[in-house]
């Protein structure tokens, strides 16, 4: 028999920021493959046929809240009261705990090994670190291409801010290949995110799905076990 105690885990504004992100990727993925691809035409004069304009624009408009989370959370990171800042994404420089971490979810170890005050263990925090690199990314070449066939207003503003990333891409047919592939990730990322999530729900029963609505984890006690 074990006892759990109900530990707060994550703050309303980072429950938020998760959720609307989620959101928002969700609209951007779908949005951007129907831009790239699309699969619908529509009967009538060509001057009727506003879709694709109007995709586009749900497309950037997305694109522009997106930004504005990764701004919000780099400001939680920093100075939120939450206890989770930007030291955890650097958890991962604990090798020892990284590898018996990468044997725990290989099966290999039966005992999650304990990563000190952060609140990510090494593997998740590598994961989160890398991802909030790609969303950067994505931001940069959106605001590239977005940008690249206007002269006024905040999407020509972003163009010219981000315009010396594009000399080091090349051209605009290798921003897109990259905004392109880095839609892949993300649409990886959220499959083992997901998958990741239940599967700690299942194996060490903490609530974790449940968390990230309600902010409380049903946490372990240690050497309360018999």
């Amino acid at each position: 028999m074990e006892t759990r105690q109900v530990a707060y885990h994550w703050s309303a504004s980072i429950r938020l920021n998760h959720w609307l992100m989620a959101a928002v990727v969700v609209v951007l993925i779908v949005t951007g493959f129907y831009i790239a691809y699309p699969w619908t035409i529509y009967k009538g004069e060509t001057t009727d046929k506003f879709f694709m304009a109007n995709v586009t624009f749900w497309h950037a408009l997305a694109g522009v809240v997106l930004m504005l989370l990764f701004v919000w959370r780099i400001y939680l990171a920093f100075f939120s009261r939450f206890k989770a800042d930007w030291r955890d994404y650097f958890a991962w420089t604990d090798w020892r705990c990284m590898y018996h971490q990468i044997r725990y979810y290989l099966l290999i170890e039966m005992e999650e090994p304990p990563h000190g005050e952060c609140i990510y263990g090494p593997v998740q925090s590598l994961t989160y670190l890398v991802l909030w690199v790609f969303i950067l990314a994505v931001i940069i070449t959106g605001f590239i291409l977005m940008g690249a066939n206007h002269h006024t207003g905040m999407s020509a503003a972003g163009y010219y801010i981000f315009k010396p990333f594009l000399k080091l891409m090349g051209n605009l047919a290798t921003v897109r290949y990259i905004h392109h592939i880095l839609t892949w990730f993300f649409i990886l990322f959220i499959m083992v995110h997901v998958y990741m999530a239940f599967w700690y729900d299942a194996v060490l029963r903490e609530g974790l799905v449940s968390s990230m609505i309600g902010g409380r984890l049903f946490e372990r006690v240690k050497g309360a076990e018999h």
